[in-house]
């Protein structure tokens, strides 16, 4: 089925909107649209069995068994209808169509019925019948073929996502939160399963494949097909969670049509209410939303991380609250099976980011300890970076992720770095903010897919040839190569010494000043020494009067001191000394203590690189925290031969404050793929200036004649 075909079939749902126009706002057609699109599907693969179910219906009545178990098997599927009503008799009768709507739905299986339900199906129906719209509405989805030998259910999926977009694009909502380009996904579950194309056809193969934010179940479809089309006689068992209603409501049909067990597909929130908690699986597969925060579920992930710890599924660390998408790569991890002792068993892992989880977060963040955690577990088999512009809801490039608990021999220890970036198609008419596409071979079209996913299978082979072509698209990196010691550089603290009218100023303002002044006073004045004394709140009169005999005593202090403005000294002591006998010399008592003598060096101390290094109690250097610095050394590298090698040319009184030392991870993706480009020559650009502005010139010119 073209792709044509299914635009067709989407603009016939699609016409209702006409209907529904000024009854219903833009953003809720919808909520009609999808639900009927549904119906009509279920009723057209229910339909060769449809009299066959009733005559069983017929048959059991009255007796006291499981009917249910009798009737999946007349209708040759997972679900049923009990009725004989269907949508072009429920047209034929105008007048009773809503009663007999209500009667066909009800008819249906549990496992059916709960999908319409979870669109509000019965209320719409209520809404669409006052508004006298009902009738018209059933009388445009009974003539729309959507019988599985004409629509397949793969091309199904791009009925329904279709219409989601558009419905999105009504409301302004975010259509890549519901489904992802196609071609995206053949690609992602190609990268997933090629390792394991040679185990997948042998006899008997059983595969589960698990995706946690599944939207309209596309991936899982994908996925299945892929293995199918490797295995024919594979059974491949699919699982999903979805967070929206009417993308849960989609997957969960698609899942009993091709006759798998819709209650795998969970509807809820996969982080603070896990749906599969008990569950593993061979293969893992998301497109989470983008930078999407996770603020609603925050108390039940904190609750899990603290009480649970590595026992839980967030035990690496939390990332920042904005974004959720190194939380659902943690859920995934948790969900692999575990490797046996014959090394057999394990799971694969693909996810779809963009460019923040690779690198945000500083050393020992929850981001960075996140990326810590994987890569020292030794489960990151590859990144991949993708073209920009091909997501409907965003033209930021994207990467995905490939990880696994069973590398293959030559993969041990290692991370391919794969640039898929320059494999894409430009698309003859945008889809939101998509505008590019990857090819799949069909017609004329280059088979990027192809293409990359032979380039993934022989990374390790491309990276070690020079010579290759596409050499220059593959790194291969150690996984220590992405670490990294956070260290902090310190240098002496360095200052002179002068008193002038400012540094005076900032002194007698100091608290320790301020404090002395106020023991020096407050004791003439009884009745204001008890209050403070008894640390009772100050009226404002007494507030003014205690400041004012402060004032006084500084003013004392200040004086004592103001003959020295000007003055300078080279060490601490000498200015100390200094101040010290002037302040002795005009009868005043010098002030004790360390917040004292500290507040006269902050204020008369002025930073100078030919100054005297100031020393902590110990004796050691006391550092500059203006001059502190930060540098990111390799994990395998000796700190001290890097601080000798790359900071002491340049300071050569600089030194490593272990103590406050961090490991950090991080994946530079665009630094290792970057190539310098160099400016053009001056000549040329100066020529060309040229060559505009005689351009110009001659276009003036014609102007003015």
């Amino acid at each position: 089925m073209n792709s044509s075909k299914h635009t067709e079939l989407a603009n016939h749902a699609w016409t209702v909107a006409d209907l529904l126009r000024g009854d219903y706002k833009q953003s809720d057609y919808g909520k009609v649209i999808l639900p009927f699109t549904v119906l009509r599907r279920l009723e057209c693969v229910l339909e060769p069995t449809r009299e066959k179910v009733v005559d069983v219906v017929a048959e059991l009545e009255g007796q006291d068994i499981d009917k249910g178990r009798f009737l999946r098997r007349a209708s040759g599927h997972t679900f049923y209808n009990t009725t004989s009503l269907t949508l072009k008799k429920i047209a034929h009768d105008p007048q009773n169509a809503a009663k007999n709507l209500q009667i066909y739905v009800a008819g249906f299986s549990d496992n059916a019925r709960e999908v319409l339900e979870k669109y509000e199906f019965n209320q719409q129906i209520k809404k669409l019948d006052s508004a006298k719209l009902l009738y018209d509405v059933i009388g445009r989805f009974t003539d729309l073929d959507l019988r599985p030998e004409a629509v397949p259910n793969h091309n199904m999926g791009y009925i329904f996502e279709d219409l989601i977009r558009r419905f999105a694009e009504q409301s302004n909502e975010t259509a890549g939160e519901h489904f992802t380009p196609r071609e995206v996904i053949k690609l992602m579950v190609n990268l997933l399963v090629a390792p394991d194309a040679d185990a997948l056809t042998l006899p008997g193969s059983v595969r589960t494949v698990m995706d946690p934010a599944c939207g309209t179940g596309g991936m899982l479809s994908a996925a299945e097909d892929h293995v199918k089309s490797l295995n024919p006689n594979a059974r491949v068992k699919v699982y999903g969670q979805e967070l929206n209603p009417e993308s849960w409501a989609i997957c969960r049909s698609d899942l009993m049509i091709k006759g798998q067990d819709p209650e795998n597909i969970v509807l809820g929130n996969s982080f603070s209410d896990d749906g599969h908690s008990r569950e593993r699986f061979d293969y893992l597969l998301a497109n989470p939303p983008f930078g999407v925060d996770w603020k609603k579920v925050k108390d039940d992930v904190e609750a899990e991380y603290e009480t649970l710890g590595d026992s839980g599924r967030f035990g690496a660390g939390l990332p920042r609250i904005n974004d959720g998408s190194l939380l659902f790569l943690q859920h995934m991890l948790a969900k692999m099976k575990p490797v046996d002792v014959s090394g057999g068993g394990g799971s694969r892992v693909a996810i779809v980011f963009n460019g923040s989880p690779l690198f945000s977060g500083a050393a020992e963040s929850g981001e960075s300890n996140i990326r810590r955690w994987i890569l020292e577990n030794d489960w990151l088999e590859a990144i991949v970076a993708l073209p920009d512009q091909l997501f409907y809801n965003t033209g930021i490039s994207t990467y995905f992720w490939i990880l696994t608990n069973r590398k293959s021999a030559d993969h041990k220890g290692k991370v391919v770095l794969l640039d898929a970036r320059g494999y894409w198609l430009k698309m003859r008419k945008s889809l939101g903010d998509k505008r590019k596409e990857l090819g799949d071979g069909t017609g004329n079209r280059p088979n990027h897919i192809g293409e990359i996913t032979k380039l993934y299978g022989e990374a390790l082979h491309v990276a070690a040839d020079p010579e290759h072509p596409e050499h220059g698209k593959v790194k291969v990196f150690r996984n220590e190569d992405f670490g990294y010691h956070r260290i902090t550089v310190e240098r002496p603290l360095k200052l002179r010494f002068e008193l002038t009218d400012e540094t005076l100023a900032a002194l007698i303002a100091s608290k320790p000043v301020q404090k002395w002044a106020e023991e020096r006073a407050l004791p003439q004045h009884p009745e204001l020494a008890a209050v403070v004394k008894a640390r009772r709140k100050l009226t404002d009169e007494e507030a003014a009067r205690v400041q004012e005999l402060v004032d006084a005593e500084t003013a004392l202090f200040a004086d004592a001191l103001r003959p020295l403005v000007g003055s300078t000294w080279p060490t601490k002591s000498d200015a100390t000394v200094a101040l010290k006998g002037a302040v002795v010399d005009a009868g005043l008592l010098w002030p004790t203590g360390a917040p004292f003598a500290k507040a006269v060096r902050d204020t008369v101390g002025a930073r100078d690189p030919e100054g005297e290094i100031q020393k902590l109690k110990g004796g050691g250097p006391e550092p500059d925290t203006e001059l502190r610095d930060y540098e990111n050394v390799p994990l395998d590298e000796d700190v001290e031969e890097y601080l000798k090698r790359e900071v002491h040319p340049h300071v050569p009184d600089a030194w490593v404050d272990h103590t406050k030392t961090k490991v950090g991870y991080e994946i530079p993706f665009t630094r290792h793929f970057y190539v310098y480009e160099p400016p053009r020559p001056l000549a040329e650009i100066d020529a060309e200036l040229k060559s505009l502005e005689a351009e110009i010139q001659a276009l003036l010119g014609e102007v003015t004649l």
